[in-house]
């Protein structure tokens, strides 16, 4: 089979987005992929972070994965600190990047831009990024569209160290997921559904209680007029609340449309409401039995041992290549 990796950072809570542009597809690749999937906590501190809420984020992140669907016994579910060789790969790849690389990176620009100082984690991630990705021979790599330069980044380093030591590294390929639809801001579908977002109301979390998640649709922003359409440049609102709607129920872009023709917004964010909480509220349910059995640390304690197996012998391969004594 071939091999998967992907992680989300345990920075905040996990959104809508979150499921429906990553975690859904996950639980999809399971049965038919070598899953590796991470809590991405070295990603975490590139920039600060509160202690307490880093355990916390990083135990809720994990747990929302298992409540969502993935199988434990199916794939591998770990924290990234509890596997070495990420961070030792990490370093490596660090010596065969180059600066300009690095500096051109849109995330790092973003991330940095108007601060007076800036940690050097921040500049060098994507270096970690590749070694997540190599340290396993992936072949796919689950990406958005904000992640895409650093898996190009990634190929070009695979590359690298091939030509320069000989053939080992995997170049990995973006895998697009089947449920590929990027959930916007509630109160602007310009920007992407962000936890980091200060507006509270801008986004979902998937442990938002059911009353919660029907106030903030019901105080979703609209495009002017009436009409149900998906239109992303005319009507971004109501296509991002289309989008969510489809991705929850299943039903088509098509079959939304002729739903709630002529029938305005009311009925239909009552409707997209009430399909977000039919899929949340039983993951919150499975979510809260995960935490409270303990089940929990010996998942993540297992999963860290399979893929610290998988890891080590790459990474024994790399230093060998490279001239280490191993």
């Amino acid at each position: 089979m071939k091999k998967v990796l992907s992680g989300i950072q345990p920075s905040g809570q996990l959104t809508l987005g979150n499921y429906i542009g990553a975690i859904k597809s996950y639980v999809e690749l399971q049965h038919t992929h070598e899953c590796y999937f991470m809590v991405v906590d070295l990603h975490a501190i590139t920039v600060p972070q509160e202690p307490e809420a880093l355990k916390e984020n990083s135990a809720a992140v994990a747990a929302l994965y298992l409540a969502a669907g993935i199988d434990p016994a199916k794939a591998n579910v770990y924290l990234q600190s509890h596997v070495p060789a990420h961070a030792e790969l990490g370093w490596l790849m660090t010596t065969l990047s180059y600066m300009g690389e690095l500096e051109r990176m849109t995330q790092f620009k973003d991330k940095s831009a108007g601060k007076s100082s800036i940690g050097t984690g921040l500049f060098v991630y994507p270096a970690l990024m590749a070694a997540d990705i190599l340290v396993y021979n992936t072949d796919l790599v689950p990406v958005g569209d904000d992640q895409k330069q650093h898996l190009e980044l990634t190929r070009d380093l695979a590359q690298r160290f091939n030509q320069r030591f000989g053939e080992l590294f995997t170049v990995p390929e973006p895998y697009i997921p089947q449920y590929g639809a990027r959930i916007m801001s509630l109160d602007d579908a310009s920007n992407k559904m962000s936890k980091s977002n200060p507006n509270a109301g801008s986004y979902i979390a998937m442990l938002d209680e059911p009353d919660v998640i029907r106030k903030k649709i019901s105080r979703a922003t609209t495009d002017s007029g009436r009409e149900v359409r998906f239109d992303r440049p005319e009507k971004p609102e109501i296509s991002n609340l289309m989008s969510i709607l489809s991705a929850c129920s299943g039903l088509t872009m098509q079959e939304i449309e002729s739903k709630y023709e002529g029938q305005g917004y009311g009925a239909f964010k009552k409707d997209v409401a009430e399909s977000v909480v039919s899929v949340l509220e039983p993951i919150q349910q499975r979510y809260r039995d995960i935490r409270r059995s303990g089940e929990l640390e010996e998942v993540l304690r297992h999963g860290a041992e399979k893929a610290q197996q998988a890891s080590s012998r790459v990474l024994r391969q790399v230093k060998e290549k490279m001239g280490f004594l191993v």
